[in-house]
């Protein structure tokens, strides 16, 4: 069917103002002064650990749970003093599908699309539109207690569309899902935003922000320690990493400790072992290493420099950011680009 074209409402160029979120849950404070900015037209990745704080400030953001502090404004209306208008300008999905067992996806849908004011033959022509879209027909007429973890989120999102709202929040869509389902959501989401759509996705993972994202917040413990497009995160823990595989598994710690003293980075060994991987800032310094390798005897098997992945850039924001209270910043000298 194809996602129609929708009209965003006339607040010039945000979907998402967010200053200064926090949210307390007795002496946990889940977010701690949140800023977002999220340009309408685009996809905005909101990348974190569990209990970073991600979903938190999604669900105030979609006036689901009040903000102890800071403001929010969705398409230029106050979340808190105008939630009403908010909530007809956004659709939510969560984790996991909010859908009745019981009944068929399409019985499902045409539910949705009744609480939501549409007549009996037009709720059932969205139904099967949506059906298509998502690769659902065949299995349209299917208890939902039958389908598969990929079925139901690909049905939570068709339901959280049947309104077509400007803005999507997306609570890790994919979760659980299998590598040739997330490729098919992905590219629902990227039509979604081709036919008009805003798109705010947390996501725990990094190729799917690479994937998605036209800029991207990380989120640590309740803050945002970065901020920027991927290129410009990439680039915030230099321009290559430089990846070590040494001969005997015995040297491998040593070799980790050599690395990070020589190079002044943090590194990451392979879940296999055997394999060394640091972000490469001064190239200079390898030389220094290759040489501290020499002295202490061990033996490299193999040694390669790759420019960086969101791996890399995540475990570098991260860990810098323990102990820490101040984001860092990425975006370029020329400020914030669509």
């Amino acid at each position: 069917m194809g996602f129609e074209s929708r009209k965003l409402p006339n607040n010039g160029d945000w979907a998402v103002e967010a200053q200064g979120l926090i949210k307390n849950f007795g002496d946990n404070r889940a977010v701690d002064g949140v800023d977002l900015n999220v340009r309408a037209g685009s996809i905005y990745g909101v990348l974190g650990p569990n209990g970073a704080g991600k979903t938190t400030t999604i669900r105030m953001l979609a006036t689901l749970l009040r903000a102890d502090a800071g403001s929010a404004r969705i398409f230029g209306h106050d979340v808190m003093k105008e939630s009403q208008i908010v909530r007809q300008l956004i659709g939510v999905t969560g984790q996991y599908a909010s859908v009745d067992e019981s009944l068929s996806a399409t019985e499902n849908l045409i539910i949705f699309s009744r609480l939501l004011g549409l007549g009996r033959a037009e709720s059932r022509k969205k139904a099967m539109e949506l059906l298509e879209e998502f690769d659902l027909t065949e299995a349209a007429k299917r208890p939902l207690k039958n389908f598969s973890g990929g079925m139901r989120r690909r049905l939570d999102l068709a339901a959280s569309l049947i309104a077509q709202p400007p803005l999507l929040f997306l609570d890790e869509p994919t979760t659980g899902l299998d590598p040739r389902t997330r490729n098919q959501m992905w590219d629902t989401i990227r039509r979604l935003v081709n036919s008009g759509s805003t798109v705010l996705l947390t996501t725990q993972y990094l190729q799917e922000a690479d994937e998605l994202a036209d800029r991207i917040a990380v989120i640590d413990h309740g803050r945002v320690v970065a901020e920027g497009t991927v290129n410009e995160l990439k680039s915030s823990v230099g321009t290559s990493s430089l990846q070590l595989s040494i001969q005997d598994d015995k040297d491998l710690e040593v070799a980790r400790r050599k690395v990070e003293e020589v190079l002044k980075v943090k590194s990451v060994v392979s879940p296999e072992g055997s394999r060394i991987t640091a972000p490469m800032a001064d190239a200079d310094l390898v030389t220094d290493l290759l040489i501290s390798f020499r002295q202490s005897g061990i033996q490299l098997a193999e040694l390669s420099v790759q420019k960086p992945t969101l791996d890399e850039v995540f475990l570098s924001i991260t860990e810098s950011s323990k102990g820490q209270h101040e984001p860092s910043s990425v975006e370029s000298s020329g400020g914030m680009k669509g």
